[in-house]
């Protein structure tokens, strides 16, 4: 493990770094790619500080829907954890193509949950103001 400079650090001087440098010298295309490059340093600090609350929390939504994940192994280390989401999220995509989930119960709730959660978490990684505004605009 590395101490000082923190990866976050490290992210967050190459953001500031693109942001208040390099940006106000630039303009045209070399200007919007410092600023897409800025927002992508920001963008991979985010997941790596919520990569791996949100693998699990999305494993055990995954698991939560009846019939889908069979078996009880766990998968061992991040990338095993990956896999089994890719492959699960794979076979419940299937599922909903071919109609499985429609109706009412259990499945549809544990799916439609685990569908709007998954996507909240997609958008606190790659575009929080987007979840910023919405729960702005739902008020008390």
């Amino acid at each position: 493990m590395q101490d000082r400079p923190t990866v976050h650090e490290l992210l967050e001087s190459l953001g500031r770094f693109l942001d208040e440098e390099i940006v106000p010298a630039t303009d045209g295309r070399r200007q919007f790619l410092a600023r897409v490059a800025a927002n992508v340093a920001r963008l991979v600090d985010r997941e790596l500080a919520s990569e791996e609350p949100q693998l699990d929390d999305e494993w055990r939504r995954l698991r939560a829907i009846p019939g889908l994940v069979a078996g009880d192994a766990e998968p061992t280390g991040r990338e095993a954890l990956r896999r089994a989401i890719a492959e699960a999220t794979a076979e419940l995509a299937g599922r909903i193509r071919s109609g499985e989930v429609d109706g009412e119960g259990p499945r549809r709730a544990a799916v439609l949950d685990h569908l709007r959660r998954t996507v909240r978490e997609k958008l606190v990684v790659s575009n929080p103001a987007w979840i910023e505004a919405d729960e702005g605009a739902e008020g008390p």
